[in-house]
């Protein structure tokens, strides 16, 4: 039975306990908490221990903590020190709500100071964080970000750089707007083995040049031009069988109710598979 997830950026700047209500009422599986959501929620005086009860009384897991982004080009201490500091504090977000993964993303070209070296400096940067993490029990997912100026920014060059690492706690994600936006090909899943896929990302993209689209382009699944029927097809005859979670970042749906959001999502992705 297929799982299905429900990514905080979908529901914009909807809070942490809303993205909860919305899951249940929606049929979700799992959650994909953002830090920034579960910061405002203690914050706010919650507690973590009162968030996984109020998982569990609704049925809904977490399956990742999002995100440790510009992640993959620090080095030195000053640099360091820091991002191992952040992996800790979602690992322990990641630990406390049983959530098995904590997503990283790589950093932009301008953020690399040697562009002969970018697959070294990553493996380096996610040796270290798949090393803390280990520490919590939790792995690292690393998503590639397809776009242009992105210093990792297809399937094949995440995999390249997963597989110099070898970490067995690392693996990486797949989103589809981003496998669409940086020119991802089926090649590039030949042999993906599904256990170092942790999770996927269903969304679609406008009808506009690759090399413009940006998270504010995100459509739900089926209103786009990105083939996910062919993509999904292709990602279970892996043998994949986690969840398919919406991630999208556009304001427009921030507006709508987030319930009514998180229904129609789920049934456009529950569409891709009939």
């Amino acid at each position: 039975m297929r799982q299905f997830g429900l990514n905080g950026a979908t529901t914009g700047t909807a809070d942490l306990l809303t993205d909860l209500r919305a899951a249940r009422e929606a049929g979700y599986d799992v959650l994909e908490v953002r830090d920034t959501k579960v910061r405002g929620y203690l914050d706010a005086g919650g507690r973590l221990e009162w968030f996984r009860a109020a998982l569990q009384e609704a049925g809904v897991g977490v399956h990742t903590v999002n995100a440790l982004e510009h992640s993959t080009h620090v080095s030195g201490p000053a640099g360091l020190g820091p991002l191992l500091d952040r992996c800790r504090t979602l690992c322990e977000y990641a630990r406390a709500l049983d959530a098995p993964y904590v997503i990283a993303v790589p950093s932009f070209l301008h953020e690399v100071s040697d562009r002969q070296r970018i697959a070294d400096v990553a493996a380096d940067a996610l040796r270290a964080m798949a090393d803390v993490a280990a520490e919590y029990v939790v792995g690292i997912g690393f998503e590639f970000l397809g776009f242009e100026d992105c210093s990792v920014n297809t399937l094949g060059a995440a995999r390249a750089i997963v597989e110099q690492v070898a970490r067995p706690n690392l693996g990486v994600v797949i989103d589809a707007f981003h496998y669409y936006a940086g020119g991802s090909t089926p090649e590039m899943l030949q042999d993906l083995d599904p256990a170092r896929l942790f999770i996927v990302h269903l969304d679609d993209a406008e009808d506009r040049p690759r090399r413009e689209l940006r998270d504010a382009h995100r459509l739900l699944p089926g209103d786009g031009v990105i083939p996910l029927r062919d993509l999904v097809g292709r990602i279970e005859g892996l043998g994949y069988r986690g969840p398919w979670s919406i991630e999208l970042f556009r304001p427009e749906y921030w507006t709508w109710d987030p319930v009514h959001l998180a229904r129609v999502a789920r049934e456009k992705m529950a569409a891709l598979f009939q």
